[in-house]
Formats: structure tokens, sequence, C-alpha cells
């Protein structure tokens, strides 16, 4: 016993310290989800979610968890929208998660989960899970090691420092989204404030009563203009074990501001585009100038630049193309076939620029599940997390490609051995047009589109991508896909 408190206290000083030293609030976050999992009863993972007004995802993961890292959570599932309005610790069946991801735990050794929310002035902030191999009711024990971790996590988000990751959003209120709860006839039975809110209605004259907007299908997501100008995004689910719906009501004015958008992406565009375009003029006037004095061999040299020139400034625009407004082009679902992942990797590693391609090591093994996705994306993926690590290591410096495959997913790293990213960062990266430099004197050219374009490209397929640092230096970008042979992915944890 005295050895644990030792351990405890131990645990407790250094996230005290790394706070107290000013450390990136996503590493301590980190380090608290850990120390969550190690004093747990036979805990064997853990995880936290963050709320943003974009959704939720999973930032923080240790133990059977980490195969979640980066993955989306939608929170106006049932089961989210319980956590955040009910008790403080939720004891979690893992009958009440989605099918898939109930069987994926099963097979990751997890089979019950304990959830809190994190609340900071009324607001949820995020969601710590915490998973446990055997079914037996939570005990004390547990719940204190939950009531400690949430309490440490609650504080972090109240003093900031960097938290919430998603900083430049609200952050989710509580409930997370309006919600109203509509009976099989038709009428409201359960209206809140947030509703209230967002569609004028109080409840006294919502509640028995049609609901005011159009209810879609189950799963299907509407834009419904008010008559007041405003835009609400509807969304129906059906509530297990009832004939209710739940209808989750967003209002998505402000993300129908693209002027803005579009003012800075003609800004970048006119910017990134002027470097490429000026070489392959270069090389084109030297060849039409000077064709009968350059010998055979500085004329193919000559074309062969002028080829991975433009093949550069042709991926460039698709770039630019697929950020234009809000990204829309790329958030619709994708026609998922089963593909053949470790082929598609190889023929995306031979397309590759030669001064590129040269850096990459394989370890792609033939007998790889087959992912279910888009095939044609993969070339786009991987030429875009490749080139990442190229750009920010030392030239020669290899660029690692490996495979994974788990129960429910199959997937590829690439790991770099370059200057690394800050864990702070490890989610910011994947912002549209962010750049861990800023100003007049950046190092690293690039426009900070390819990670936004991987991960809407790897989502709209149902999988997720994540970053973290390298132990030994550099950094890791992990892609995952659902596996054909599993059937159809969910678009959404929990």
């Amino acid at each position: 016993m005295a050895s644990d408190m030792e351990g405890l206290l131990a645990e407790l000083t250094a996230l005290t310290d790394m706070v107290n030293a000013g450390a990136p609030g996503l590493t301590v976050v980190q380090r608290a989800v850990e120390f969550t999992q190690s004093t747990a009863a036979d805990a064997n993972g853990a995880g936290f979610v963050e709320y943003s007004s974009a959704g939720g995802r999973v930032i923080a993961a240790s133990g059977t968890s980490v195969w979640a890292l980066g993955r989306c959570v939608d929170p106006g599932h049932p089961l989210i929208v319980r956590l955040m309005s009910g008790d403080p610790i939720v004891e979690v069946d893992l009958a009440d998660l989605p099918t898939g991801l109930a069987e994926h735990m099963k097979d990751v050794g997890v089979c019950q989960m304990l959830a809190s929310k994190i609340e900071v002035a009324g607001q949820v902030v995020g969601t710590l899970h915490v998973y446990f191999p055997d079914a037996a009711p939570a005990h004390a024990g547990r719940r204190s090691a939950m009531a400690l971790s949430a309490s440490l996590l609650r504080h972090l988000y109240m003093d900031g420092q960097g938290l919430p990751v998603y900083g430049d959003e609200p952050v989710t209120a509580m409930p997370a989204d309006a919600i109203a709860v509509v009976n099989s006839d038709g009428t409201v039975r359960s209206w809140n404030e947030a509703a209230a809110t967002v569609t004028g209605r109080p409840a006294a004259t919502a509640l028995g009563r049609p609901m005011p907007v159009r209810v879609p299908t189950h799963g299907q997501v509407l834009d419904q203009r008010l008559p007041d100008g405003r835009w609400l995004q509807v969304l129906a689910t059906d509530l297990p074990g009832t004939e209710d719906q739940l209808v989750t009501l967003r209002d998505v004015t402000q993300a129908h501001r693209r002027e803005q958008a579009r003012d800075l992406f003609v800004t970048v565009t006119s910017h990134e585009l002027r470097t490429p375009v000026t070489v392959i003029k270069g090389y084109a006037d030297t060849l039409a100038d000077h064709w009968d004095d350059l010998p055979e061999e500085a004329r193919r040299d000559a074309a062969q630049r002028l080829g991975q020139r433009s093949g550069e400034l042709a991926r460039l625009v698709e770039r630019l193309l697929s950020a234009v407004g809000d990204g829309s082009a790329l958030g619709g679902p994708a026609a998922s076939l089963p593909f053949d992942l470790g082929e598609s990797l190889r023929e995306a590693v031979r397309d590759l620029p030669v001064e590129i391609r040269t850096t990459v090591r394989m370890d792609l093994p033939d007998n790889l599940p087959k992912a279910l996705g888009e095939r044609a994306t993969i070339a786009t993926v991987l030429s875009e997390l490749v080139t990442n690590a190229v750009k920010y290591a030392d030239p020669d410096s290899p660029v690692e490609l490996s495979t994974l495959a788990e129960a429910r997913s199959v997937g590829f790293r690439v790991s770099d051995r370059g200057i690394g990213l800050a864990p702070e960062h490890v989610e910011r990266a994947f912002d549209r047009f962010w750049q861990a430099e800023s100003g007049n004197h950046r190092r690293y050219g690039g426009v900070g589109l390819g990670l936004y374009l991987v991960r809407r490209l790897v989502e709209r397929q149902n999988g997720w991508v994540s970053l973290r640092p390298r132990e030994l230096g550099g950094t890791v970008a992990e892609v995952r896909l659902p596996r054909a042979d599993q059937g159809p992915g969910e678009a959404k944890a929990w």
C-alpha cells in the first residue's frame, strides 16, 4: 500500500511540475490520461475527447485506446449526449456502443468503460474514458481515480495554457447542441434551453407540438434556412429501445462565412504559385532560345525538370482547389470499395518524384488485409505525408513507410527523422493554412494545406489520421481505414 501511495504522489508531483513549468496543454493532457490508466485499478486503456463547435476528436490516448487517436467523435450521438447531461461519472456497457466499435473493444480485451465529463463554467470541454478488461461493476477505487483525473483535467482547462487544443473555436456547451426528442407521431416530447435559443421558440410553445423544422430521416443531415435568414443543420437519430427520435439542431450560419476564406485563398495562391511558375517559364525559355546550343544531355535534363515542376504545380493547384471556401467538396461520404492497400502504396511510391522516392524505405507485407475506401486517394495522401516528412528532415534522411493491421482497421505509418513536431501542435497541424512558423522568416515553404487535405480525404472514407512525435526524433503520421472483411466502417466513433 505504501509503495502504491508513493507512486501516486510521484505521478501527481510530476504532473504538477509540468504545469508549473509551463508545459503545453496537450502534453499535460496526454500525461494526465496516462496517469488515469495507471491509477484506475486494472485499467488497460484511457482516452480523452475534446469538443469544439466542429465536433469532437480523440486528442490523447494510452494503452488499448491508442488506436483511436485522431478519430472523430459525434457530440450528437445519444451516448455522448447521455455522458454530457448525466452524472459526473457514467458506467458504460459495451452494448451501448455502436456495433463495430463494441466488437473492436472486445478484440483488444475491453469489457467495460467508465466515462467522466469535464465541465468548465457550465460547458463540457471534453470527456475522459477509461477501459477495463472485466465487466464487474466499477468499485469505489476506480471511481475515485476517475474523479481525481477529471478534477485535474478540469483545472487544466480552467487555467488555459494552450487549452482547448482548438482554442480558436468556442467549446461545446452542455448539452453539446440544441436537443429535442420527438415522439413517433412527430410531436416534441423534450426541448432543452439550447433548442429554445437556437430556434427562438421557448419550451412552452414547443412541447407537445410538431417540430418547427423538417425532421430528416435517420442518419440524414439537412441544412434549413429560418425566416430570419439564419441556417440550422438538423440531424435525427433513433433512440435505442424506443420509437422516439433524438433531433440535434445546430446554428451553422457562421459556417457560411466564405468571403474571408476566399480572400485568404487568393493571397496564399498568388504567393505559392509564383515560384513553380517562374521556374517552369525559365526552363521553357531556355529550351526555346538555346535549343541548338544545348547538348542532348542538357536538353533532356531541362525537360525532366519541367516535368517535375509541372507535377508539383499540378499537386499544388489540387490542394488549393480542394480548400476553396469551406472544403465542402471533400465533406461527403466516399464511394468505398475493397482495395489492396499494400499494392496501392507501392504504386504511390513509384509515382513520387525521384528525389523524394529514393528516400523512402518500404516495409510492406504481401498479406496485408484489404482496406475499404477510395483507392485513388492513397497516392495523394501518401504523397502529402512523404513530401511533408522530407521537407522537415535533413537531405537524404530516410522516410520509413510501414503498415499496420488490427481486427477492425488497416493502415500505414510514415515515419521521419526530421526536426519533429511539438506535442502541442499535433492537432493544429491539420488546420487549414496553419503553419508552425509565421512571419517573413519562415525556414520552410508551403501553403499549410497538405495535412488539412489528408485528414479530409481519410475521414470521408470512415478512417482517421493522427500525428505524434517519434521517440528517437522526428514525426510519425498514422492513417487508418476500415478493413474490407469487416464490412463498412463507422464514420464517427461513439
